[in-house]
């Protein structure tokens, strides 16, 4: 079993991760939190002795708080990142960080533990104890087993070669994940030369930058982000794509967002974008009115999705890029939005 965990990225590089096994010509199954548009489901039993899992923190079950990835026992485990979520179920980043530590020790003695080591939180979990074998990889630490420079260049240290990385999706966070995948993938037989051209015909997962419709030069993407490290990162790398505005929608849903816990950081996410617009949640536990005035780029808020819909067929122009983010379907307002802009 090959595993990936962490607050953020799982599901892409869960795919990237059974793409370069299927591309390599292996039968692996998976079970990943999305659908990639490689593939056809986002679940399969393969043929090979390979399983590809999106290893979520979230509790097993009402019987079993446990965090679900407990029960998995990898051989192969990535570890992306590591921050505070789940507000609902844990009390602290620390109830989280114990998870991951049961996580490492649950791992058997031929295990590889693939880690951002440019991740403090990650670092500190490995430093309450762990028995695998670990390779890191980088983008900051240029001695790192495998580093990724800012040119899209992985270096491999161990055999002191430069590769570049060739992806459809932008962004370092993307590049990251892919870095992780391509160790991960090695772990497996797959040679490094091969998991980079799998990666360059690799077409992203559905909800995850998604273009879903380009009308009179207005775009329009879909993303699941909702954690605002993940809005942050999202808005970065699609900033500037065309030329135009970058106007973020969000849908605050989140049992985490609605609780407040992300409050501080929220506001400051949106520092990428040109316009952000809100639809009021009478059900939030704070001051959503003061987050958006804190906030370094305009904010709207919105009575409903309806408002969001004909506020943006009336405003938007060419080369303006909209993306919508939500964990949820938003009242179908993405293809509401396409109706409006065609009419």
């Amino acid at each position: 079993m090959l595993a990936v965990a962490g607050t953020h990225g799982k599901t892409t590089t869960s795919s990237m991760l059974a793409w370069i096994l299927e591309d390599a010509g292996l039968d692996p199954g998976y079970l990943i939190g999305g659908i990639g548009h490689n593939f056809i489901r986002s679940a399969r039993l393969g043929s090979d002795p390979f399983f590809v899992i999106e290893a979520d923190e979230y509790d097993s079950a009402l019987f079993d708080k446990r965090s679900k990835f407990i029960h998995y026992h990898p051989r192969t485990l990535i570890l992306n990142n590591l921050e505070f979520d789940h507000a609902d179920i844990f009390d602290n980043l620390d109830a989280i960080k114990r998870q991951f530590h049961h996580l490492v020790r649950t791992l058997p003695a031929s295990a590889l533990i693939v880690v951002n080591q440019d991740d403090a939180e990650l670092r500190a979990v490995l430093e309450m104890g762990c028995w695998s074998e670990r390779l890191g990889f980088s983008g900051r630490d240029a001695k790192a087993d495998f580093f990724l420079d800012t040119q899209y260049r992985l270096h491999q240290k161990a055999t002191a070669k430069d590769y570049p990385l060739e992806l459809s999706q932008p962004g370092q966070f993307n590049a990251l994940n892919a870095s992780a995948a391509i160790v991960a993938a090695q772990h497996a037989g797959v040679p490094v030369e091969s998991s980079l051209q799998a990666l360059s015909r690799f077409t992203g997962v559905k909800r995850r930058q998604e273009v879903i419709a380009e009308i009179n030069g207005v775009r329009i993407i879909d993303d699941f982000a909702h954690h605002p490290t993940a809005i942050a990162l999202t808005l970065e790398a699609l900033k500037g794509a065309t030329g135009g505005r970058l106007i973020g929608v969000l849908e605050i849903r989140s049992n985490t967002m609605k609780m407040g816990a992300h409050t501080d950081q929220l506001g400051r996410s949106f520092a990428a974008a040109d316009l952000i617009l809100l639809r009021n949640n009478p059900d939030l536990q704070w001051d959503i009115e003061k987050m958006a005035q804190s906030a370094p780029t305009i904010v709207e808020i919105k009575l409903d999705s309806q408002q969001i819909v004909d506020y943006l067929a009336r405003n938007c122009q060419s080369g303006d890029q909209i993306v919508i983010m939500s964990n949820g379907g938003f009242d179908n307002i993405h293809q509401r939005l396409v109706s409006a802009l065609q009419n």
